[in-house]
């Protein structure tokens, strides 16, 4: 504990992520204009029993991760029109940033902390990494909600491939699998 292995702290902002209406022409987007790269696709993801404002969920979104120096980026794109944490957005401002990532060891006491501040969990679920996510709402306080990651699992493994492959990228394979 006290840094994961890419270089963000415990419980810091290790992720931006924004909802996009054509996840291929933002990811096109963020490498010719910022030279972000390259980003690991994972063309559906629903989480594992999701749960949106307490209710099951069937959004199914594409999403692509990348990283801008130790900043992982992510993109979202809806394949449904299914009440979600991204169409809400989208219904109230539009496509753009949607949340900010924040990694934890005490995922259940981070959930706790932001409810008891007054933060409603706006979705929650567990990923295929082994861990979980929850967003809090604070869209009330924040320009975004605030996504609690929960680390262990295959968080790491992932995400610092994510990362190495990121450093002194060529430009070339600018689309990856997740997996």
């Amino acid at each position: 504990m006290g840094q994961v292995c890419f270089g963000q702290p415990d419980d810091g902002i290790m992720q931006m992520a924004y909802v996009v209406k054509d996840i291929h022409q933002a990811i096109d987007h963020w490498v010719t204009k910022l030279k972000v790269g390259p980003w690991f696709m994972l063309d559906h993801f629903t989480g594992i029993d999701p749960k949106y404002r307490g209710k099951e969920s069937k959004a199914d979104v594409a999403l692509a991760m990348a990283f801008a120096g130790h900043m992982n980026i992510e993109l979202i794109q809806p394949h449904n029109e299914t009440p979600s944490v991204y169409k809400e957005l989208i219904d109230r401002k539009g496509y753009g940033f949607h949340h900010w990532g924040v990694a934890t060891w005490h995922f259940d006491r981070d959930v706790e902390k932001y409810r008891g501040a007054g933060h409603e969990t706006a979705f929650i679920c567990a990923v295929p990494s082994g861990g979980r996510v929850a967003y809090m709402d604070t869209t009330a306080l924040l320009p975004g909600f605030v996504e609690l990651i929960e680390l262990g699992g295959a968080f790491d493994p992932v995400f610092s491939r994510f990362y190495r492959e990121s450093i002194g990228w060529d430009g070339k394979d600018p689309v990856r699998s997740f997996i």
